[in-house]
C-alpha cells in the first residue's frame, strides 16, 4: 500500500522538475502569463526601491549590460533628474508586455503628483535572469481624477 501511495508523489515531483524555466525560450509575440508575472514582478520590485531611495537595491534590477555601461552614481542621477515620477509614484499600472528579437518591453503606467505617465521598460534576459535595460517615457499628462 505505501507503494501505491508513494508512486503518485514521486511523479508528482518530477513532474515539477521536469517544468522549463520561464524565460528558456522567448518566442516572438505577446508574454505568456507566467513571464508576465515575473517581469511585473521586476519592474515592481525596482519601482519600490526606487520608492524608498534604496539606491543600490534598485540598481541591482538592472541587466549587466547597464551596470558594465552605467555605475551607481550615474544611475541615482538619471533617476533623480529624469525619473522622479517613479520615486513619488501614487500608483503603478501594467499594460502590454511583448518579445521580440529575445527581448522583453512593458508597458507601465505611472501616476505621480496628478501627473500620468506611459513608460515602455526595456528587459533582457541572461542566464534565466531578467535584467532591466532601460525606461522611456512616452507620454505625459494630467492624472484623471475619478
Amino acid at each position: 500500500m505505501r507503494r501505491l501511495i508513494a508512486l503518485p508523489v514521486i511523479a508528482l515531483i518530477l513532474a515539477g522538475c521536469a517544468q522549463k524555466p520561464a524565460f528558456e525560450e522567448l518566442a516572438d509575440g505577446s508574454c505568456n502569463t507566467e513571464e508576465k508575472r515575473l517581469v511585473q514582478e521586476h519592474i515592481s520590485g525596482q519601482i519600490t526601491a526606487l520608492s524608498k531611495e534604496d539606491w543600490e537595491n534598485a540598481y541591482s534590477y538592472a541587466s549587466p549590460g547597464f551596470q558594465e555601461t552605467f555605475g551607481l552614481d550615474q544611475f541615482i542621477f538619471v533617476i533623480t533628474s529624469q525619473y522622479q515620477m517613479l520615486i513619488s509614484n501614487d500608483r503603478v499600472e501594467y499594460g502590454a508586455c511583448d518579445i521580440a528579437k529575445k527581448g522583453i518591453t512593458q508597458e507601465v503606467s505611472v501616476t505621480s503628483e496628478n501627473e500620468s505617465y506611459k513608460l515602455i521598460y526595456s528587459l533582457s534576459v541572461m542566464s534565466q535572469k531578467l535584467g532591466i535595460e532601460s525606461a522611456s517615457v512616452t507620454f505625459s499628462e494630467p492624472a484623471v481624477r475619478a
